[in-house]
């Protein structure tokens, strides 16, 4: 499998279980760079494990802080 079918691959199985759970929030272009960019960084340390891949960004996205927007 080459990277680029491996990156999507890993991104695909993580976007369904987020989307289908119900815990993709705000803006849909934000969340598939936040979900790629964990996916990206492990990928450049050597892993290749799509489960890995694809439960780390899962698992990222779940945890990440909440942005808080302040009206002044």
């Amino acid at each position: 499998m080459t990277a680029p079918e491996l990156r999507a691959q890993s991104f695909e199985i993580a976007w369904k279980y987020l989307d289908l759970s119900g815990l993709l929030t705000g803006e849909h272009t934000e969340s598939a760079r936040f979900i790629l960019n964990r996916i990206d960084r492990m990928m450049l340390r050597g892993e290749r494990r799509r489960l890995l891949l694809s439960n780390a960004a899962i698992d990222a996205y779940r945890l990440r802080p909440a942005l808080v927007t302040l009206n002044a």
